[in-house]
């Protein structure tokens, strides 16, 4: 049997993950291992690893390297703490192939360990940019240690060769986030209601913001900017979810509790939401505020309108419900403006999601059973005419 371990460090990445758990669990040519690190094992981000657990799944190895702080050093040191606890982990599943996707530095520490302990790599979401955030050069770091590739788009596959990886080692599958909104029964709206303790009725807005960790300290100035931009919209309640473990994280995690606190006849926050509570609120939610991966690639399945700011996301591919603004009070209120009226709703009728692709869990569970494992790692670049 193939031993396959997958890699995953927090809520949104597992969510992601798991139509591609299942299938690979459901093959009997392969032997599933999980990794579990990160946000995961923190009880500040919600100890998510029970929802793995409570999936069915088996958490083979536990991973600690989330410190108390975000400061750089922090992370630095989460880093280096992350890579001595993989290594030994490593060696002890010792699987065929390990399996990671995105491009956090969570990813960027378990790949490198992979790299030196000569495991080959295959990375879901390469290509990808996101000119906001020290993500984007991890993303990239990542596909060079890596030997197969799954991109969402075409123009994600072509940037991936161009960084010389193997046309035939890189495969556009498209978006494993997009293919798990099919294959999730979405909640009633009275019964969502009940989970999350919050009314539909009247304006909604689901709001996550994380920091643009290319920017030294600006995560308090940004996010009181999208908090007096949304209190100029009246009557207006909203789901706040929590940022990640990122550098400055905690200073907006501060601000939406203070915010909710002193907001509770409008407003409710999740430290983890859960996915299917999270994908069941993008059906009945008006608007979705902020600059995560989820409104860029998982809102225009569900046509809502989607407010994306500043710097973050820029890069990515967008869709015709996403309205990106730049990072001002004014800016986001025009957004909000716009993503309110009925023209602008009108117009998403028709539109598609530009990384959705049929069965993509499937096809990268064939591919990753299918594949030949190389004697060595070491790879060639491959050379653009």
């Amino acid at each position: 049997m193939k031993k396959i371990c997958v890699f995953t460090g927090g809520r949104a990445e597992y969510g992601l993950l798991r139509p591609l758990l299942i299938e690979l669990k459901n093959n009997k040519n392969i032997e599933l291992q999980i990794l579990v690190s990160g946000m995961h094992l923190s009880s500040e981000f919600g100890l998510t690893y029970r929802e793995i657990e409570k999936d069915g799944f088996i958490c083979n190895e536990k991973v600690e390297m989330v410190l108390s702080s975000d400061t750089p050093v922090a992370i630095s040191k989460s880093m280096a703490i992350g890579m001595i606890g993989f290594s030994e982990a490593l060696m002890r599943l010792n699987p065929d192939i390990l399996v990671t996707l995105g491009d956090r530095y969570e990813n960027m520490s378990i790949v490198t360990t992979a790299w030196v302990c000569r495991i080959p790599v295959a990375h879901i979401q390469g290509g990808e940019k996101t000119l906001g955030a020290i993500d984007d050069q991890f993303r990239h770091c990542i596909t060079k240690m890596s030997r197969l590739h799954f991109t969402a788009t075409e123009e994600y596959r072509d940037r991936v060769i161009q960084l010389g990886e193997y046309p035939e080692n890189v495969f556009n599958v498209g978006a494993l986030n997009v293919d798990a909104l099919k294959k999730i029964k979405i909640l009633p709206k009275a019964k969502l209601e009940q989970e999350i303790n919050f009314s539909f009725k009247g304006k909604t807005a689901l709001v996550t913001f994380h920091p643009v960790t290319l920017q030294k300290e600006t995560s308090g100035k940004h996010f009181q900017q999208l908090l007096d931009a949304i209190d100029s919209i009246k009557d207006l309640k909203i789901i706040f979810t929590k940022t990640l473990a990122d550098t400055d994280g905690r200073v907006i995690n501060q601000m939406i509790d203070d915010y909710v606190s002193s907001n509770e006849d409008k407003s409710v926050v999740f430290t983890s939401m859960g996915q299917l509570n999270y994908i069941s609120a993008l059906n009945y939610i008006d608007v979705v505020v902020g600059n995560s991966s989820s409104g860029i690639i998982e809102t225009p399945s569900f046509k809502v309108p989607t407010i994306n700011i500043g710097e973050r996301e820029k890069g990515r591919i967008i869709a015709d419900n996403v309205i990106c603004v730049d990072q001002s009070i004014n800016a986001i209120k025009e957004g909000l403006k716009k993503a309110f009226s009925s023209t602008f709703i009108k117009s998403l009728a028709n539109m598609q999601n530009p990384y959705e692709k049929h069965d993509t869990a499937k096809n990268i569970a064939s591919i990753l059973a299918n594949y030949n494992i190389p004697n060595s790692t070491g790879k060639e670049f491959y050379d653009l005419n």
